[in-house]
């Protein structure tokens, strides 16, 4: 079964790394940044670029911690 996300190959990678973020943030305990990301994965599908946002804001928010 194929799934349609609507988007350019290149926006389907971008949903992709999100997914891909948000495992790797779980995997290390960080279940925030995990729940954080896999909801901004969810949102990419509708807002491009949401997936991108939510992992700087991750980055940052890690940095200034």
């Amino acid at each position: 079964m194929k799934t349609q996300t609507g988007g350019s190959p290149l926006d389907n990678l971008a949903i992709v790394s999100t997914l891909v973020d948000a495992a790797v943030a779980v995997r290390r305990g960080d279940r925030w940044a995990g729940a954080l990301l896999l909801g901004a994965a969810a949102l990419s599908t509708r807002v491009r670029g949401a997936g991108v946002v939510a992992s700087v804001l991750v980055r940052l928010l890690k940095r200034f911690r």
